[in-house]
């Protein structure tokens, strides 16, 4: 199935480990309370993609395609049904940016718990890198 993004340049996009989506998106500090990553300290660093609800699954999916080429991993956190619902798509549609260049993507969904104003709130976190 031909897509018309699939006729994009997708290698050519850079990310900041400060991007988010939609950029004027407020940030939140993420307090994982997973067990054993604190303890190893083995994670592999990875950029973390902030979805909204309000975000475009194409935009998305372009972004979470060229940290998956750049940096070998992305990370994409959604606070509410609406975003998960937006990353999920997103993740979907990367997975066939990233096939089209030979990477065969998987997603690593979890819980983490994240700290907005003084109020903890849980996220999904759907980890995306090549199997």
């Amino acid at each position: 199935m031909e897509r018309f993004f699939s006729k994009l340049d997708l290698r050519e996009i850079k990310i900041g480990a400060e991007a988010s989506f939609p950029p004027e998106e407020e940030a939140y500090d993420v307090q994982e309370r997973a067990e054993g990553q604190a303890k190893t300290g083995q994670r592999r660093r990875s950029e973390v993609l902030k979805v909204s609800a309000r975000s475009r699954p194409s935009a998305v999916a372009g972004a979470i395609a060229g940290v998956v080429r750049e940096v070998g991993r992305a990370e994409v956190q959604a606070i509410g049904a609406g975003a998960a619902n937006q990353a999920i798509k997103a993740v979907a549609i990367a997975r066939d940016y990233l096939a089209e260049s030979g990477i065969d993507a998987v997603c690593l969904p979890s819980f983490i718990t994240v700290t907005i104003g003084n109020e903890d709130r849980t996220a999904i976190r759907l980890i995306v890198e090549p199997r």
